[in-house]
C-alpha cells in the first residue's frame, strides 16, 4: 500500500475504533446508518457510491472523497466512471471542487498502482 493512501486507512481505522469505543449509542446508531446507506437496494451499492463521491467533492471534505474513491475501487468503478462522476461535482459545485478534484485523482492514483501491485 502506498503512503497517503495506507495513512489515510491507518488513520480512519483506529480513530473510528476509538470513536466507537467512547461513544454513545446515537454516535454507533450513526456510523451504523452511514455503512448500511451505501449496501445494495433500489440503487446498487456502486451508484450509491459515485453519488457519495460527487456529495463530498461538493462539500470539499478529502477524508470523505478518499473513503469513497477506496469503496469505488472496490467495487469495480471505471476510471471514465470515476471522472464523469468528478465532472457532475465539478459542474455541481464549481471552480472551489478543482483543489479537490487534483487530491482526488492522486488518491485514485495511488489506489489504482496498488491495485496493479496486488
Amino acid at each position: 500500500m502506498a503512503g497517503r493512501l495506507q495513512a489515510f486507512q491507518e488513520f480512519r481505522q483506529k480513530m473510528n475504533e476509538k470513536i466507537l469505543a467512547r461513544g454513545n449509542l446515537q454516535m454507533k446508531r450513526f456510523f451504523a446508518l452511514d455503512s448500511q446507506a451505501y449496501q445494495d437496494g433500489a440503487l446498487p451499492a456502486k451508484t450509491k457510491e459515485l453519488l457519495g463521491l460527487v456529495a463530498s467533492m461538493v462539500l470539499r471534505c478529502d477524508d470523505c472523497i478518499s473513503y469513497h474513491l477506496i469503496q469505488c475501487a472496490q467495487l469495480g468503478v471505471t476510471d471514465d466512471e470515476l471522472f464523469e462522476a468528478f465532472h457532475v461535482a465539478l459542474i455541481v459545485g464549481g471552480s472551489i471542487v478543482i483543489p479537490h478534484l487534483r487530491r482526488a485523482v492522486e488518491m485514485l492514483e495511488e489506489i489504482r498502482d496498488t491495485q496493479s501491485h496486488s
